[in-house]
């Protein structure tokens, strides 16, 4: 059964956004120890004080922004394909503004993720758990063929809104709170979105930063979010040039990292953020003797979002 479209609250006009839209961005910088020799220091950028609890606020609300402006929004539905946080984002930032939103996810999504999308009122299409976020994708763009009167098909994985979001506002903010001391990025590739837009405002802030980019160790894996290019669709707005190298993260060493993050630090991340801490540790683990490297590792979300996976916070911490 179709859902009635939302009437639009005033979203579109000049200086008309929801309060809420207003309040993307602006995440901390935390500051945390490695596991290695000597423990060094790197830095968490906090995504998950967004409202939506994401880093897939920024992009959802770039992209609902660049619909908006094109006409194409709120008259159609916004459709894409998700994993599930650029989902719930659309949904929460979607509901503030009248905005109706349809989104093709895999059915072994975290229940919190399902969970969110039903409260926030977004219709969920499921997909095979199989075929991860590449068979949400193939599912999307048959909708969109189908019934382009009904849906626009955002598309995140091709749209320039996503880099742009974080060129305009993640690199800022971490150029800004760091003051320009930045000298690695570390950050996972899913829609790619997050590495390409903030790592290509950085390097033209200061060419000698290295930019590196995390995938999954193999295209079976658990870690939500996250690509592994080899095997999968590659977006669009990917560059193979931007990153200075690729860390591959086993499964298992990012579930540990973020036991350990949880137990030690207190910071209770998800799958994608343990990833890229492990990341960070073998960068750390290389810098020249002396050097006082600043690292900056993205991480996307909490791990709120995956408590219904319990078994995989199962295990001692020495």
């Amino acid at each position: 059964m179709a859902l009635e479209r939302p009437s639009p609250r005033g979203a579109g006009r000049p200086g008309s956004e929801p309060a809420l839209w207003g309040l993307v961005g602006n995440t901390p910088l935390i500051p945390c120890v490695g596991r290695g020799a000597g423990g060094t220091a790197f830095q968490l950028k906090a995504e998950w004080f967004n409202p939506g609890g994401s880093v897939k606020d920024r992009a959802a609300l770039f992209i609902l922004r660049a619909g908006l402006a094109a006409g194409a929004l709120p008259t159609r539905r916004l459709l894409d394909a998700t994993s599930g946080n650029t989902g719930v984002a659309y949904a929460m930032l979607g509901a503030a503004a009248g905005i109706g939103i349809t989104v093709c996810l895999p059915a072994n999504a975290s229940a919190e993720r399902q969970a969110l999308l039903a409260a926030y009122g977004a219709e969920v299409v499921f997909t095979d758990p199989l075929e991860g976020s590449d068979g949400a994708i193939r599912r999307a763009r048959a909708l969109a063929e189908a019934e382009p009167e009904r849906y626009w098909y955002a598309d995140q994985y091709n749209n320039a809104a996503n880099p742009r979001a974080h060129t305009l506002t993640t690199a800022e903010e971490i150029w800004r709170q760091t003051a320009g001391a930045v000298t690695h990025l570390v950050a996972g590739l899913g829609t790619t979105g997050t590495l390409m837009g903030t790592g290509r405002r950085l390097r033209e802030l200061n060419p000698a930063i290295e930019l590196v980019a995390v995938e999954p160790d193999g295209p079976f894996h658990g870690l939500e979010g996250l690509k592994h290019l080899a095997t999968a669709l590659v977006p669009g707005i990917y560059d193979s040039s931007v990153p200075t190298r690729t860390e591959f993260v086993a499964t298992e060493a990012a579930d540990e990292a973020v036991r350990q993050l949880a137990r030690r630090a207190g910071l209770f991340v998800g799958w994608s953020t343990g990833a890229a801490v492990v990341a960070a540790e073998r960068v750390l683990a290389g810098a020249a003797r002396g050097s006082a490297p600043v690292v900056v590792v993205i991480a996307p979300d909490s791990g709120e979002r995956y408590l219904s996976e319990q078994g995989r916070l199962a295990g001692a911490v020495p």
